[in-house]
């Protein structure tokens, strides 16, 4: 018997939250059944914008999550059931399978859960012309879904679907970049690859060979590692020196679970800040307009090389939505996140070569522009990165506290008009930062003080955990401002 489902009602009774990044929830309610019926909702969207019907391929691939091999096979049965063809491009990077979409003009998935660790997954879903935005999400989440009568009593598939058709999407992704950059554009580097459970861990060490770096593998794991290029683990920091100090590297580049945020260490082991990052792969490509979120390192605009900068929301949704804007007024775009994650949104021409764009999160092009610059100019990364205006952020998050606390918390400090909340602010932070001098609420809570420190307060997206953003004008200065308002706000936390 065919039962009807809405997704919006499937959200609430699974557990599993539905937005522009997709879908994401724990591993035990994302059934199979869940999982077929947002596929089922995202096509059915996709149908009615014109960009799939029956007959039609879709692209699907997976990170290296014990979990992620049934969710595929979940959303593989969707897909079939839809009257789609499967292009099963196996386990990939989330940037490889869209190319590989954008390149076909046709809808791919990605089972993955990012950053967050293995108890819990995640599908994101890409338009066959770039990421779903906005306005794809609300769509999608209005849909009703015929779900046929292929379930067992725990709500999983009774029968797995045949394999699918094999697609390499690996293969072109490599060649972007090698064919781009030149088979010498690393020589001479030493270049480490933190490979950990990272599903572009052997695509990242093809790509670093193929420019004529001396890749040299590091720190493999069989078991899932949640890495957070946002939130860089104590022991992958201790990792980043040891290994730097060790075997002389240049550089040590490594990546998120999906392989669409970079973490690139320096030559001392340092992990870099992703925003830093951006800005400095921006200016190596050459670029004229810049989204990025209100979190990110404000040396972007205080660097003066960029004709127009937006600020926005987080999430790759709302920068791509900048970025467009921007690319409408004639910009040669870019966009990019505090987590690193880059997205291009306009070609790129040099030497006589073309870098096409590529409108979603990737972690390769940040650090391979950035070593490329670092080398034709003789300086090593932490030379290139004394190049810009000293201004320094940091990150942490205070996990298991639920959204609902974290809004709570947020609220009380936004109460009244906003000389209250100045006032409020300064009373709540003035033994860390001193006065507020203005505050934005763009994305959270994110507050200046009058000396130049910054505070931001924000609820996780996709995980019960509230997001810490400092920024000051030392790195010293940021990372201790960050411990003392983690302090004070699990604190504040605990008493809403």
């Amino acid at each position: 018997m065919t039962q009807t489902l809405s997704v919006s009602a499937l959200m609430a009774s699974s557990g599993v939250a539905f937005g522009t990044s997709g879908a994401r929830g724990l591993v035990t309610a994302m059934t199979d059944k869940v999982c077929f019926t947002y596929t089922c909702a995202f096509l059915q969207h996709m149908a009615e914008v014109g960009q799939f019907a029956p007959g039609g391929a879709v692209a699907i691939a997976g990170d290296l999550r014990p979990s992620s091999p049934r969710i595929m096979a979940a959303c593989a049965a969707a897909i079939v059931h839809m009257g789609g063809e499967v292009q099963d491009c196996g386990f990939v990077p989330s940037p490889a399978v869209a190319l590989h979409g954008f390149a076909q003009g046709i809808p791919s998935l990605m089972v993955t859960g990012s950053h967050i660790p293995d108890d819990r997954n995640g599908i994101k879903f890409n338009r066959a012309d770039g990421e779903v935005l906005k306005p794809d999400e609300a769509a999608i989440r209005s849909q009703d879904v015929v779900v046929p009568d292929i379930f067992d009593a725990e709500d999983m598939l009774r029968q797995a679907p045949e394999g699918q058709g094999a697609i390499d999407a690996a293969a072109p992704y490599v060649a972007r970049y090698v064919d781009f950059f030149g088979s010498e554009a690393l020589k001479g580097l030493k270049l480490g690859i933190y490979q950990h459970s990272a599903v572009g861990r052997d695509l990242l060490v093809a790509i670093v060979s193929g420019l004529g770096g001396d890749a040299v593998p590091l720190g493999r794991s069989e078991r899932f590692i949640p890495v957070d290029t946002e939130a860089v683990r104590p022991e992958d920091q201790e990792l980043g020196r040891q290994w730097a100090a060790e075997r002389g590297l240049d550089a040590i580049l490594s990546t998120d679970g999906d392989s669409d945020r970079p973490l690139l260490a320096d030559e001392t082991g340092q992990w870099m800040r992703g925003d830093v990052l951006g800005i400095l792969c921006a200016q190596a490509l050459g670029v004229t307009g810049v989204a990025t979120p209100v979190s990110s390192n404000s040396a972007l605009e205080l660097s003066g090389q960029f004709a127009a900068i937006a600020r926005t929301r987080i999430g790759s949704p709302f920068v791509i939505a900048a970025m467009n804007d921007l690319l409408a007024q004639g910009a040669v775009v870019c966009g990019y996140e505090a987590n690193g994650g880059f997205i291009l949104g306009s070609p790129i021409v040099a030497h006589g070569r073309t870098l096409g764009a590529l409108p979603t999160r990737d972690a390769v092009l940040p650090m391979v522009a950035v070593l490329v610059d670092a080398r034709a100019k003789g300086l090593a990364l932490t030379a290139l990165q004394a190049t810009l205006p000293a201004r320094f952020t940091f990150s942490e998050r205070l996990q298991n506290i639920p959204t609902s606390q974290s809004q709570a918390l947020i609220s009380g400090l936004e109460e009244g008009s906003d000389a209250d909340v100045l006032a409020r602010l300064s009373e709540t932070f003035g033994d860390l930062a001193g006065k507020a001098s203005a505050f934005d609420k763009t994305d959270g809570l994110r507050t200046t003080f009058a000396e130049g420190d910054v505070i931001h307060l924000r609820p996780s997206g996709n995980a019960p955990e509230l997001r810490v953003y400092t920024e000051s004008a030392s790195a010293e200065r940021a990372a201790s401002l960050s411990s003392a308002a983690m302090q004070l706000v699990q604190k504040l936390a605990s008493q809403q």
